[in-house]
């Protein structure tokens, strides 16, 4: 018999302990612990300087904390080698801020990318894995174009279609939605989540958006001053009674109005 939704845990494949990180004489991060679960969009907010970008670097392996635990399904990315980090990368897709497409590559040519680099098949294989990955963020026949010549938006699906190339384990995405109007961004975040679960990936967001607050926070961690504030979800912000998050969350009249509504 299936558990009550209530009791359901998924399970936990990346979990952070008690994480420091220092600059010099600077501690950017202090005592952060949390965990992020297979299949759910996993949201990091916070203000800018709060520590949340140090953070994401950290687990991705493009900064070294200090002291503390990283663990990619029990495996601690911190202690490992050097060699079994780059394996443990292979796992990993990544979108950035910005598309981070290269211009003198088709869109095709920029999703196969990663396949060129880390995977033994084909060149008739990778281009029809490449293929699939643009038939499912809906741009089947972007393959041919460049960059340049196709919108924001456009391109930030080819990126999330590059991200996925190698079927990842894990999904990371810095400020996803910078630089795209809102309802652009409303189709990213969706694809996003839906492709999360899908995949059955673990997905971690660094976020400004609150409509990626509101829409997709599966699972949210707010991080002010390098400490973990709170944490909760998308339905939880909404009540919270944390003033620092509420000061975030609801800047504008907008927002608290709605949040007066809900509650």
């Amino acid at each position: 018999m299936d558990l009550p939704h209530s009791t359901y845990t998924p399970p936990i494949m990346i979990e952070i302990r008690s994480l420091y990180k220092s600059f010099e004489d600077k501690e950017v991060l202090r005592d952060i612990s949390a965990l992020f679960a297979e299949g759910q969009t996993n949201l990091i907010i916070g203000q800018s300087g709060s520590g949340k970008t140090v953070l994401m670097k950290c687990i991705v392996g493009l900064l070294t904390p200090t002291s503390g635990k990283i663990l990619y399904d029990e495996r601690d990315f911190v202690s490992m080698n050097k060699h079994a980090r780059a394996l443990l990368r292979r796992e990993m897709g990544m979108i950035f801020q910005s598309a981070a497409l290269f211009d003198s590559m088709t869109v095709l040519e920029n999703v196969m990318f990663p396949l060129d680099m880390f995977s033994s098949m084909t060149l008739r294989d990778r281009e029809r894995r490449a293929q699939q990955c643009l038939d499912r963020v809906n741009l089947p026949d972007a393959g041919k174009k460049f960059p340049d010549e196709i919108s924001g938006g456009m391109q930030k699906r080819v990126a999330i279609a590059r991200a996925i190339a190698l079927n990842p384990k894990y999904l990371f995405c810095d400020e996803p939605n910078s630089g795209l109007d809102p309802k652009t961004s409303l189709v990213i975040d969706a694809l996003i989540h839906d492709i999360t679960v899908e995949y059955k990936m673990t997905t971690i967001m660094n976020t400004h958006d609150m409509n990626s607050v509101m829409g997709i926070g599966d699972s949210i961690i707010f991080i002010k001053e390098g400490c973990l504030e709170w944490c909760g979800d998308k339905r939880q912000v909404m009540c919270a009674t944390n003033q620092s998050l509420t000061d975030f969350i609801f800047a504008s009249d907008l927002l608290r109005k709605a949040r007066e509504a809900y509650q």
